[in-house]
């Protein structure tokens, strides 16, 4: 056998030229798996601009299960997960149960990681946040120390985001934490509240994501993070806001399905109590009304009795437009009691059947596919009003998807967003970290998903066509690379984070061929096609043969690429 050659990075890229046309298979989510050919050959483009859907052998409920539920699997949940019972039902069943009830999961090695991480901002009251970070920062505001304790809440809350979906086992309270900041986006540099970003996500999203809709928008429309980022804090009877009430209508609530468009509301059809079907452009303006004086008392004007320096939410009757309204055919009337204007609203939004509709539609969109079958939204929305007074109402409409057929029959018609894409590569292969170095939100940037900077108010998209382009898919790539042969740990910052691939395969194991298929089925818990595998292993063996057992110091140079290669390939980036 001739000498190993020392190929360089270059030609290492060029071996994995594959990657292109797996890019162009995620891309395009091909009907069936392609091997991974010529880089040099053209990928053709389909005339239409429209992805088809995939048609994909079906694989073992708990993939599906650990790829939706969670943030991919990690060694051993899968494993975990058969362990529930003895059909595909009684595992679903309890696994799904398990996560609904995340309180009786233990999740001591995440606490563990959590309590070395040394988190200096994330126990502070709301209070405290905005004391402490905004009232009365220590530093000199023309100095750069001032900005890092200013945001110095927010990237703390970045940081514990990655360790929870990395290391927790309450696998869905995390995805639905990534759901609900998505659907009720708060926007990371929003003026003047960043540091209070903590506490949205701890006091709001989190306790109310199994609880009842109709006390998380009150909970949502209340909090200083909203109230600044969607300008409400400065709404007044002189001249109100539209901002909020807009989004809280065509994103939070109804949805753009139930939007109408500009007519007169006389002329809107109501349904058997006298409430409008959808919404027009003048249920906005007069929400927008019902809701003048919700705010921050902050004291932005200086000037203002009653109002003091606290950051919490305050109803300012000064501001209050105190004239009748009218919204979605309901007569409000003058002079109501201290925000019973905006709470009728609020009741009138979480007990509308769109409502119930749209939040379904999105959550079976997160679970199912991109175009989630009308028999599971129908099914999710009559949960939802069922039990619209419930405290659980939420945990009984994702449970309603969660065990529906649909859930469990579907396949391959998502893909992972890039956040997704990460948190699962690190599962997969089981990298260790305790505090995140800035190399993995940098990189996540880079992919087009930072972690809640999401500027616009839709949040990020959850559909393939949004991240299935190659800035993203080559990005997701140098991800892979990254994670996979150690180059994101900081020195400067004293954080490291590490992926110990050579030392998770088993020392028996040593040929091209042994060697792809035990990481093949480590990342994705099931066998790739049979094209697929052998372009894996000619990776990893190149000039040597591929049942012959390879030099140690080549499987060290090479091993970390080849695991890159099934990352990036197809199978790993479809749910």
């Amino acid at each position: 056998m001739t000498q190993k050659s020392n190929i360089n990075r270059r030609d290492f890229l060029k071996l994995m030229g594959a990657f292109a046309a797996t890019s162009a298979a995620v891309t395009a989510c091909a009907p069936e798996l392609v091997p991974l050919p010529d880089p040099t050959q053209v990928v053709p483009v389909n005339p239409t601009g429209v992805p088809p859907e995939p048609v994909l052998p079906p694989v073992p409920l708990g993939i599906i299960a650990l790829n939706r539920m969670a943030f991919g699997p990690r060694p051993g949940d899968i494993e975990a997960f058969n362990a529930l019972g003895s059909t595909d039902d009684e595992r679903l069943r309890a696994y799904v149960a398990g996560q609904l009830n995340p309180e009786s999961i233990d999740d001591s090695e995440f606490e563990s990681r959590y309590n070395a991480a040394g988190f200096e901002t994330l126990h502070k009251s709301q209070d405290e946040l905005y004391f402490d970070h905004i009232a009365n920062n220590q530093y000199d505001p023309n100095n750069d120390d001032y900005w890092q304790w200013y945001a110095k809440p927010a990237y703390e809350l970045v940081d514990a985001t990655f360790l929870r979906a990395v290391y927790s086992k309450k696998h869905l309270v995390e995805v639905l934490a990534d759901f609900w900041h998505n659907h009720f986006n708060v926007y990371f540099w929003q003026d003047d509240g960043v540091p209070l970003l903590v506490s949205y996500n701890r006091d709001v999203l989190r306790p109310h994501m199994l609880g009842n809709f109709r006390q998380m928008i009150e909970a949502v429309a209340t909090h200083p993070s909203m109230l600044y980022y969607l300008n409400q804090n400065n709404s007044s009877d002189a001249g109100p806001n539209e901002n909020f009430a807009r989004e809280l209508f065509e994103l939070h609530t109804l949805g753009a399905e139930n939007y109408l468009g500009v007519m007169d509301p006389a002329q809107v059809q109501k349904d058997a109590n006298g409430i409008a079907i959808g919404y027009v452009d003048n249920d906005v303006y007069e929400a927008a009304r019902a809701l003048t004086g919700w705010r921050v008392d902050d004291d932005i004007y200086e000037y203002e009795d009653g109002v003091e320096k606290t950051g919490r939410f305050i109803y300012y009757k000064p501001w209050h437009d105190r004239f009748n309204k009218l919204v979605l055919g309901r007569y409000i009337p003058p002079d109501q009691p201290d925000m019973q204007d905006g709470r009728d609203v609020l009741d009138l939004l979480a007990n509308h059947s769109g409502t119930a509709r749209h939040i379904s539609r999105k959550l079976a969109r997160r679970f199912i596919s991109d175009t989630p079958p009308d028999s599971v939204v129908a099914a999710a929305a009559a949960t939802f009003m069922e039990h619209r007074n419930a405290p659980d109402q939420l945990k009984r409409v994702v449970e309603t998807i969660l065990l529906s057929p649909e859930f469990s029959q579907t396949w391959g018609q998502k893909i992972k967003r890039p956040i997704e894409a990460a948190i699962s590569m690190m599962r997969a292969l089981n990298t260790d970290f305790t505090r995140l170095p800035d190399g993995i939100p940098w990189m996540c940037s880079l992919m087009g998903q930072p972690l809640f900077e999401r500027r616009s108010p839709d949040g990020y998209p959850d559909v393939k066509e949004a991240w299935a382009n190659s800035m993203s898919l080559l990005y997701r790539w140098n991800f892979a690379v990254g994670i996979s042969e150690n180059w994101l740990s900081s020195e400067e910052q004293q954080r490291f984070i590490t992926s110990d691939i050579l030392g998770q395969t088993p020392a028996d194991i040593r040929t091209a061929e042994s060697l792809a298929d035990f990481w093949i089925n480590r990342l994705l818990n099931r066998p790739m096609a049979e094209q697929d595998r052998q372009a894996v292993i000619t990776v990893i063996a190149q000039e040597y043969r591929t049942q012959e057992i390879l030099p140690e110091d080549h499987v060290q140079y090479v091993l970390p690429g080849m695991v890159e290669v099934i990352l990036m390939s197809p199978d790993f980036q479809w749910k």
